[in-house]
């Protein structure tokens, strides 16, 4: 007993009866209680007798916080008036991602939002949901899978490589892409994002080392994929050093794997505590960025997004480096994360969940499905949609619904149809569970111009 740290051991260290107690409970017991207790006591006399030093300390920043500057926990009010909003393609999105939407402009944090051509309903913000906040980040307005993104390697090979390479290329993507929750490849690779600073001073993070090394340069199970295709590029820029015509090209789709969702689950639980919400918007719980969990979410959440970069840049190192072959263009972008940009000559917290950046002359890429072409685009920098344009064709019907509704008979007729090859792949990622990505383009005129086309033509998915 007498080893185990108390509350009154910090009492008679001189430590408030306050909730600076508890903090600094919950802190140790979490990521110190292997540590001795005299030791921790020492720290702790410290971080009382001079609590600013200590303010951006893993450990102690959160204890620091609460005896200096408490974060006022109240029950928050949604506002009875939305912040201003724009949606594209409204006929074409569901009403409950509209809702979803329209209390998300109530929040008493809420600059502006926009709804993307590809929204559909999700949890918290809806999907295709876009939020600009004050001095705030809502952890479920980025969503679970943090910095999910797009990129497509265009390769110095014409179309016509593809042809009679069918087996060589179905055991590429077979043998040299992971997926779901437990492959991973057997040669790890290395990657300067390991000695990040995040790893070493969130004690959170910290944890998460092992399994974000695990994990480096495979694909999550849904509606990932790396597939290889052929591109169209009807407008090039010059820094490109290539023709238009018609490219081979690969494509890939995921995120930031255990890492992004570790975090996601960490800081929304966190926000939910320190943020209380009527129970219809509970999911949209912020963290002030003033303060130490905001600070240090923003800080993990960015890691999670260069993490997710890492992943697909080894995908795409990996594959050129079988076929032995020279990327000549590449072109990327996330969803699933917040950024800093003015907007009304203000700077505010931009959230998109499942929603391209488009700022004037961004490039992305938004796919279509297995079976339809995805989009080479530039922004155009709209600011009604915060700069923003859908992130693919967005679906139609849910996971659960295809699965009543679709078989793989069907799935097989409509590959055989586009002359797709399909490795892996679930009932409730059917290719016509989205929405038509031409509709959805034609909805989002203002948003980006085309500059090209990917076409699938091998698709590898989780089993």
């Amino acid at each position: 007993m007498g080893n185990k740290l108390s509350g009154k051991d910090l009492i008679k260290l001189g430590f408030p009866k306050d909730n600076s107690i508890n903090i600094a409970l919950g802190q140790i017991n979490r990521y110190r209680k292997r540590e001795k207790k005299e030791s921790i006591l020492t720290e702790a006399k410290e971080v009382l007798l001079s609590p600013e030093k200590f303010k951006n300390h893993g450990t102690w920043g959160k204890v620091a916080e609460g005896l200096v500057n408490p974060v006022q926990v109240k029950m928050q009010q949604l506002k009875t008036t939305r912040a201003p909003f724009s949606i594209f393609g409204e006929n074409e999105i569901d009403q409950q991602a509209k809702f979803q939407l329209y209390d998300a402009l109530k929040l008493p944090i809420s600059v502006a939002g926009a709804l993307m051509p590809d929204a559909h309903s999700g949890y918290g913000l809806p999907i295709g949901g876009v939020l600009a906040t004050d001095n705030a980040v809502i952890p479920y307005g980025v969503g679970v899978d943090i910095g999910c993104r797009m990129s497509l390697s265009i390769f110095d090979l014409s179309a016509s490589f593809i042809k009679g390479r069918d087996q060589q290329l179905q055991s590429i993507l077979a043998d040299h892409t992971k997926f779901g929750m437990y492959e991973t490849h057997q040669i790890k690779a290395d990657h300067e994002i390991f000695s990040r600073s995040e790893f070493r001073d969130i004690p959170f993070v910290k944890g998460l080392l092992d399994k974000a090394y695990k994990q480096l340069g495979t694909s999550g199970g849904g509606n990932h994929f790396v597939e290889f295709g052929i591109v169209k590029l009807d407008t090039v820029l010059p820094e490109w050093k290539i023709q238009p015509g018609d490219y081979f090209a690969v494509l890939s789709h995921s995120g930031s794997r255990g890492l992004g969702a570790n975090i996601a689950k960490q800081y929304t639980y966190l926000a939910t505590k320190q943020c209380p919400l009527p129970k219809n918007v509970q999911h949209l719980a912020w963290l002030d960025l003033n303060t130490h969990d905001g600070q240090e979410y923003w800080m993990a959440m960015n890691l999670a997004g260069d993490y997710a970069k890492a992943c697909h840049d080894d995908i795409h190192r990996r594959i050129a480096k079988i076929l032995g072959k020279r990327v000549v263009v590449t072109i990327e972008n996330h969803h699933n994360f917040a950024w800093k940009e003015f907007h009304d000559g203000k700077e505010c917290v931009v959230h998109r969940k499942g929603a391209t950046p488009a700022a004037e002359g961004q490039l992305g890429i938004i796919p279509g499905s297995m079976t339809a072409p995805g989009y080479i685009v530039m922004g155009k920098g709209n600011p009604e949609s915060l700069n923003s344009a859908s992130h693919g064709a967005g679906r139609v019907f849910s996971r659960a619904k295809c699965k009543t509704m679709f078989t793989q008979s069907d799935i097989k007729k409509e590959l055989k149809k586009h002359e797709v090859t399909l490795i892996g792949g679930n009932i409730d990622e059917a290719p016509m569970a989205y929405k038509d990505i031409m509709k959805v383009m034609g909805n989002q005129q203002e948003l980006v111009s085309v500059m090209g086309t990917f076409t699938p033509k091998i698709v590898r998915m989780d089993k």
